[in-house]
């Protein structure tokens, strides 16, 4: 009876500790902040393969928030699902590039390049929901002006949800150990 009491106990413990992590990371994760769309210099949409991001940062430039919808190619250059986006003809400009390195550091030092030749003081960011805050942060670490973060549709399940939860922290800290841009 002991063992089975220690079990029990360990296992209440760490049944407690998950259900602590996963409520820590609502905030985060699941429920970040998003800020009020307001017209800016451009709309950057980070990369991935959820393609839905794409559509919401392209229905942004189509009704004016920005004349320029600066897209990261992190699928690649000869993606061709990306074709529609960044070879399409639009009433702004599309500017399409891949992240060198392929992370969301290369996408916030591309940030930095082009805010620095374009003079760029507020810039609307899309990103899918569990990755804007660490979007936000490793940004805001290279782009010093006004930052508007906007989400777009994400997967759900607990799969889906435990992989996010994963993969962002481990991603934080990577951010918190790279000092700088």
């Amino acid at each position: 009876m002991p063992g089975f009491r220690r079990i029990a106990v360990v296992a209440a413990a760490l049944a407690a500790l998950i259900v602590a992590i996963a409520c820590a990371g609502l905030p985060v994760y699941v429920y970040p902040q998003v800020d009020p769309l307001r017209k800016a210099d451009a709309i950057v949409v980070l990369g991935g393969t959820a393609y839905a991001r794409f559509d919401v940062g392209l229905r942004l430039a189509q009704e004016g928030y920005a004349g320029e919808l600066v897209i990261s190619r992190s699928t690649g250059a000869d993606d061709p699902n990306m074709d529609r986006y960044c070879d399409g003809k639009f009433d702004f400009t599309v500017y399409c590039f891949v992240p060198d390195p392929w992370s969301t550091r290369g996408e916030a030092e591309e940030i930095q390049r082009l805010t620095k030749a374009q003079g760029w003081k507020h810039i609307i960011v899309v990103t899918y929901t569990p990755h804007v805050s660490r979007a936000r942060y490793i940004i805001e670490k290279c782009f010093h002006g006004q930052l508007t973060m906007v989400a777009s549709p994400s997967d759900s399940g607990p799969k889906f949800w435990t992989w996010m939860y994963i993969r962002q922290s481990a991603g934080y800290v990577r951010a918190f150990l790279q000092p700088g841009c």
